[in-house]
């Protein structure tokens, strides 16, 4: 069982409905028995979790790389 606390960053591999798999990263808004939620890049996710195939914390993301003048 998948037991990360919401504020964790997560990256969740879950199955569409076309049975095609996609990833999920950002960060866990919320967990219960039959559901996940994420907020990644792409808006708020729900996941079943009969769905998930992999899932698993990752580091903070990286700071924005800053351009300077060369």
């Amino acid at each position: 069982m998948i037991d990360f606390v919401p504020g964790t960053r997560v990256v969740v591999r879950y199955l569409l409905p076309t049975g095609q798999a996609t990833d999920a990263l950002g960060m866990l808004l919320g967990a219960d028995e039959r559901s996940l939620t994420v907020d990644g890049k792409r808006g708020v996710v729900t996941i079943d979790r009969t769905t998930i195939v992999a899932a698993k914390q990752v580091p903070p993301a990286p700071e924005p790389r800053r351009r300077g003048a060369d």
